[in-house]
């Protein structure tokens, strides 16, 4: 468990560890990075680097967590790696159905097995389920999204490496998006993230607008046209 700086979060709980490439969104992982961080300062945790690790020993965390929390559960790795075995995530999965205070927020990039193991699990109310889409040769992560059985859907468009016009929001309840940070970041457009709020506003899908990213995010900040966008999905109860 760690406090977390992510803005549309309070949290993080990673019950795995580690992952591997799949698409352009993946070039500059800032999970990597903090891995060989975490690693080359010894911790535990972190011994694998960034080889993928199941950590059932971190499963039990959530229990005893006193306060209702907001999680981001795997901001190190995707629980819906091909190489997690099933077993195990219904094992997540089961946590997060047991402590119903918690509102947890899963984000994958491999919406194929999201949609393999839909039926196998518990779609508990508190549980958020998202995809990440990076350009629009990934959008058919949003289709397996749709199709899942959880209660709130929502899209991390970030890093956001092109404009998504015409985006289907059927289903859709919340919509983040951030450019991407540090010294290799590449840019994002302006146009790309207004047309995105256009088409949130007339879907009436809440809009978050996390970042504009850059070596230094703290100076670019998260305003746009003047405005900081921090909706959250109307149904929900987050405090975000």
């Amino acid at each position: 468990m760690a406090q977390s700086s992510i803005e549309w979060t309070e949290m993080t709980w990673n019950p795995t560890t580690g992952c591997n490439k799949l698409t352009a969104g993946c070039k500059f992982c800032y999970a990597e990075t903090m891995s060989r961080r975490l690693h080359a300062m010894g911790i535990e945790k972190y011994k694998n680097n960034f080889k993928l690790t199941l950590h059932p020993e971190s499963l039990n965390l959530p229990y005893s967590w006193k306060k209702p929390k907001i999680v981001f559960v795997n901001s190190m790795s995707d629980l819906f790696h091909k190489d997690i075995p099933l077993e195990y995530v219904q094992k997540v999965f089961k946590v997060m159905n047991e402590t119903p205070q918690h509102t947890y927020q899963v984000l994958t990039k491999r919406g194929d097995v999201l949609m393999k193991y839909n039926k196998f699990l518990n779609w508990t109310p508190n549980i958020w389920m998202g995809v990440s889409v990076e350009d629009t040769r990934v959008l058919d992560r949003i289709d397996y999204l749709r199709k899942c059985d959880s209660k709130v859907k929502f899209l991390s468009l970030e890093p956001l490496l092109s404009a998504l016009p015409n985006l289907n929001l059927k289903k859709i309840d919340w919509v983040i998006v951030g450019g991407e940070s540090g010294p290799k970041s590449r840019p994002m457009d302006k146009s790309w993230v207004v047309d995105i709020k256009n088409q949130c506003s007339k879907a009436k899908v809440a809009f978050f607008f996390k970042q504009w990213g850059g070596v230094r995010k703290s100076e670019t900040g998260r305003e746009l046209n003047g405005k900081t966008y921090s909706e959250m999905p109307k149904h929900s109860y987050a405090r975000v």
